[in-house]
């Protein structure tokens, strides 16, 4: 099965059904299809759909869906671009990643344009959702597919193929560009549609980004599949989504931990206007023990899902429901046809209990980082095995558990002290909103914990006494030695907290990388 069928299959099934939903913009399966088709053979037109990278830059807005289904039908690799780059991030990845033609919404037209003077294969671009500024090689949408079929495509396309490229968060130096194949995506979308609670009947909130993961491969991927009504959002505005739920009809979503911590703290939140919500996927980012008991407490009818992944591997594991209090620490058990395993520093397999890096193989594994070899080389062992960078163990039931971040582990005195055991005992603290742990510099122990701490609306608590607090919860050496109290904490896109970003002005001009 290709990308395309996907699309092509649901529009087959039920075609008059509501495909995509972005405020006043509504569109069928059918329609759907028709106008992917339509790009897909304009692509092809205009040679752009093997020879060529091509982009799209864009928040979740309706033209999204029916550029990336044409660009996955047409044989085009469609790299998916942050709408968060920064100037010089968004010029490296276009450049690096050797983009002919970007497919840009209005919006972020003059983003784009800032730097096409120094992104010179750069030679086309394509204005949707408004009109288009005049100027060289730049026209609309509707002018580029011009008179091109709805029929499908007549192009042969194999699923080992390249189809997409997104990035990395880029926490540290610039994104790298992971490319995936048809058949490393399709599959997380069948194994999400055999193991998450979704049903055909929902209609989904696409929330978090289509440029990430999370938000195109396995969440929108998968409703498009089973035929699901997909309510774009633009960006994440937690009034905005309790509306939608209460008065539009959406009755799942997936949403990242800072999200749903953004609606169940809300000064509105109540259990009676969010009583159409029934089903919340989640993951994306750690989720304290603390913080699921708030979920749990706060929407109990809620069927809450946790499931971990990554970029260059796809999904890897989910919790069933039934195990959010007796396996609460977990990310879940691998899906049934994952292999997943723990190893040491010297590759080899660790058994249940012991920590170490987490590995997968198989089908779901990304197919390289875009022409960097060497990166590409180091992220797998010798016998195929996909290095993840994230630190965990398997208990004797396979539940896998997340340490830490190899790369945001703090080493205090030769001690490592994962940031997440810190954020968990500060998370139970009824005080606390929001945190962020990192390691500080310190001359004599080399790092220190440290916090940025957001507090819940009407709350108060000193700094020592919220470290003595943590202080007792976990081992004393482990223990906060600066907490800073701030209003908000810096996201990425998705909702990630940015933890670099937090950590740059403590170690300017010190040696330990950010």
């Amino acid at each position: 099965m290709l990308i395309g069928d996907l699309l092509t299959n649901s529009a087959t099934a039920q075609p008059e059904k509501l495909a995509i939903v972005a405020r006043d913009q509504k569109i069928t399966y059918r329609e759907l299809n028709e106008a992917a088709n339509q790009v897909a053979n304009a692509l092809i037109d205009h040679g752009l759909n093997r020879d060529q990278n091509i982009s799209i830059f864009s928040a979740n807005h309706f033209d999204y869906p029916a550029i990336y289904f044409g660009a996955a039908k047409s044989g085009a690799v469609l790299a998916h671009l942050s709408t968060r780059f920064s100037a010089d991030e968004l010029m490296h990845v276009i450049n690096k990643t050797d983009i002919s033609t970007v497919f840009v919404h209005v919006d972020l037209v003059e983003t784009l344009l800032s730097v096409t003077g120094n992104t010179p294969a750069l030679s086309r671009i394509i204005i949707f959702g408004g009109s288009a500024p005049t100027g060289e090689n730049i026209e609309t949408l509707e002018s580029f597919i011009g008179d091109a079929a709805v029929t499908e495509p007549d192009v042969d396309i194999d699923e080992t193929d390249a189809f997409a490229i997104t990035y990395t968060g880029g926490t540290t130096g610039f994104p790298k560009g992971v490319v995936v194949n048809h058949a490393s995506r399709v599959i997380g979308c069948v194994r999400a549609e055999r193991e998450y609670e979704m049903l055909p009947g929902d209609v989904m909130c696409c929330s978090t980004p289509l440029f990430h993961i999370a938000g195109l491969f396995v969440w929108f991927q998968t409703s498009i599949k089973m035929g699901c009504t997909c309510v774009m959002m633009a960006a994440w505005n937690p009034d905005e989504f309790i509306d939608m739920v209460e008065h539009k009809g959406v009755t799942a979503a997936f949403l990242v931990p800072t999200q749903i911590n953004s609606v169940i703290s809300h000064p509105e939140f109540s259990k009676e206007r969010l009583i159409n919500w029934r089903y919340c996927n989640y993951g994306g980012g750690p989720t304290s023990v603390a913080q699921l008991e708030r979920m749990l407490n706060g929407l109990p009818d809620m069927v809450w899902q946790e499931q971990y992944g990554q970029t260059e591997s796809g999904n890897l594991t989910v919790r069933p429901p039934d195990f959010n209090r007796s396996k609460s620490n977990s990310v879940g058990r691998a899906f049934s046809d994952v292999e997943i395993a723990i190893f040491d520093l010297d590759d080899n397999p660790l058994t249940a209990g012991e920590p170490g890096e987490i590995v997968t193989r198989g089908v779901n594994k990304m197919m390289e980082y875009y022409k960097d070899p060497q990166q590409t080389k180091d992220a797998f062992t010798e016998d195929g095995w996909l290095k993840t960078g994230d630190v965990g163990y398997l208990d004797e039931d396979g539940f896998l558990f997340l340490v830490d971040r190899s790369k945001e582990m703090i080493i205090s005195g030769g001690e490592n002290v994962y940031p997440t055991e810190i954020e968990d005992a500060l998370y139970s603290h009824e005080a606390v909103n929001e945190c962020a742990v990192f390691g500080i510099p310190d001359d004599h122990w080399g790092e220190l914990p440290a916090a940025h701490v957001v507090l819940e609306a009407g709350k108060s608590i000193a700094e020592d006494e919220l470290i003595d607090y943590c202080a007792a919860k976990i081992a004393r050496h482990k223990r906060p030695r600066l907490i800073k109290f701030v209003d908000s904490l810096p996201k990425t896109a998705v909702g990630k907290i940015q933890k670099n970003v937090i950590k740059e002005a403590y170690w300017k001009d010190r040696d330990r990388s950010i």
